[in-house]
């Protein structure tokens, strides 16, 4: 009779999660032993930064991955990461390490008191299987469940079930397949394509659902034949449309207001891939025009059903786009020259502007390179001067929970090793995820980081003046050499002082990991 731990160890290579990203504890042992060939255990030296690497893998690959965390310590540990993975809709299926079961009821050390209550409301399922041989359909159950819902899943399993035998029933979960369909019926179709094909100045709102589900050329293709504005969604995690795109406004301000003022004149605002909407600073007011009509396309049932206003149908939007081109036919309207980059605002005093560093990147790195970005602050200058034409080229915390950058980039860098990896990140964000740099040297990934560094928190201090508050304390961060904490992780820096140093430095390809830190102007998000 199989053991547990080996019918599971095979359902999951034949579902296709090999590779494990994790910070063991002593509960998480008996799970880990005797992994087969094939199986890879990706390392980070903080549970943040473990689900952090995670979420840019499975991003970066489109399929759901293994995190194996620590009880409840790790796991906690693990939390303020894995609101990123909720808002970025990552299949993360997190297995965590529990007593044994005659300790659970004493509550022993080491105990995970009501496990799956622990990571509620983030995941979006979460259980300890009632016996040994539950665990396997248990198992599968998670990663069905991440899949579908698209959406971080929790198992805590006790650890002496993984020694345990399977059952006489367990062999059956290995060939279990559980898939969706997501088109609209033939009377949701023929609305939708009615509502969109009459209206005379539609717009389209795009999220970062997108760019992971790989329609951003159909996005593309979509904007020219209806010849309409697109805006990313707020709050946005994924570029879905080329950034200088002559149709392309830009991503929509993150309050109600400013929302409403944006879409104003336009009769159908058509919203794919995204939540209606994911405001930030509460700026109040209506939420639509009057006249505008909002029709919401999401696979995200929750998405659908909280939103405030409008219309909703949950279908794949890329199966809607695709019936919307098909209506449509070919493109009538001309789409003109991508819009230009302006020259770069200088620096003063010895700092670089933010834009004259992001203009370096844009000039001296191949055009297919993934940028994982974590510098709030230099928001604005970012988009003024990237010009980003590829699906896959921008990752960004979807929560905006710090600590996602390095991590998320090591984990592209690991699930992508096709393409260059940039971390674009802060000094305060930095230090959330600073021991992904280890991992990234320890597996030799050319990942580059280009670290801004200003000595502040230049978004508190932004949203200190928007909230009245201009003596906040603990805002500046100073002393911090990235260069020699770089180093002792093992990982090659240089310190460049103005932008033809940057050049240089950034000209050359890198064969490991890299930092690159740059001294620059404080700055405004917008």
């Amino acid at each position: 009779m199989p053991s547990v731990r080996r019918v599971s160890h095979e359902f999951l290579q034949r579902q296709g999660l090999t590779t494990i990203f994790g910070n063991p504890g002593s509960n998480e042992l008996p799970f880990l032993a005797e992994l087969p060939d094939g199986i890879r255990y990706v390392l980070g030296l903080h549970e943040g930064a473990v689900v952090g690497m995670a979420d840019g893998y499975a991003q970066a690959t489109g399929h759901p991955v293994l995190v194996n965390l620590h009880a409840a310590a790790g796991s906690g540990n693990a939390m303020g990461a894995l609101t990123n993975a909720v808002a970025s809709r990552t299949p993360l299926v997190v297995v965590a390490g529990q007593q044994v079961r005659p300790a659970v009821g004493p509550e022993a050390n080491l105990t995970n008191v009501d496990a799956p209550a622990l990571m509620k409301p983030l995941v979006g399922w979460a259980a300890e299987p009632a016996c040994a041989q539950d665990v396997p359909r248990a198992l599968a159950q998670a990663v069905f469940e991440a899949r579908l819902q698209r959406r971080p899943t929790y198992l805590s399993v006790p650890y002496d079930d993984w020694a345990a035998d399977a059952g006489d029933n367990a062999l059956a979960v290995l060939d279990r397949q559980v898939q969706r369909a997501g088109e609209p019926g033939a009377k949701q179709a023929r609305r939708l394509v009615e509502q969109v094909t009459a209206a005379r100045r539609p717009a389209l709102v795009l999220g970062g659902d997108i760019d992971t589900d790989g329609h951003f050329g159909a996005a593309v293709r979509l904007a020219e034949a209806l010849g309409c504005p697109v805006w990313a969604a707020p709050s946005l995690f994924r570029l879905p449309f080329p950034n200088r795109h002559p149709l392309f406004r830009g991503v929509l301000p993150a309050g109600i207001e400013p929302v409403r003022r944006a879409v104003e004149g336009h009769d159908v605002v058509l919203v794919l891939g995204a939540p209606v909407f994911r405001y930030h600073e509460y700026l109040p007011g209506r939420y639509l025009p009057e006249g505008t009509r909002l029709v919401q396309v999401t696979e995200d049932a929750s998405a659908a059903a909280r939103a405030p206003m409008g219309e909703a149908l949950v279908a794949d939007p890329g199966a809607v786009i695709e019936l919307l081109l098909g209506a449509l036919g070919a493109p009538t309207v001309p789409v003109g020259d991508y819009r230009p980059v302006p020259p770069p605002q200088p620096g003063d005093g010895g700092r670089l502007h933010p834009e004259e560093v992001f203009a370096a990147l844009r000039d001296e790195l191949p055009e297919d390179t993934a940028y994982v970005v974590e510098s709030t602050s230099t928001n604005a200058a970012w988009w003024r001067q990237m010009d980003l034409r590829r699906p896959g080229s921008y990752y960004f915390p979807a929560a905006g929970g710090l600590g996602f950058g390095l991590p998320g980039a090591v984990g592209v860098a690991l699930g992508r090793p096709d393409r260059p990896v940039v971390a674009v990140t802060g000094d305060g964000s930095a230090n959330y995820g600073i021991t992904a740099l280890w991992t990234a040297a320890r597996h030799r990934l050319p990942v580059t980081v280009v670290l801004l560094r200003n000595g502040t928190y230049g978004a508190l201090r932004w949203f200190g003046g928007l909230l009245g508050v201009p003596d906040a304390p603990g805002l500046d961060i100073p002393g911090l050499d990235f260069t020699r904490i770089a180093e002792g992780y093992g990982v090659t820096a240089a310190h460049a002082r103005d932008p033809e140093e940057l050049r240089a430095l950034l000209a050359r390809r890198p064969d490991g990991p890299r930092l690159i830190q740059v001294d620059t102007a404080l700055t405004a998000p917008n």
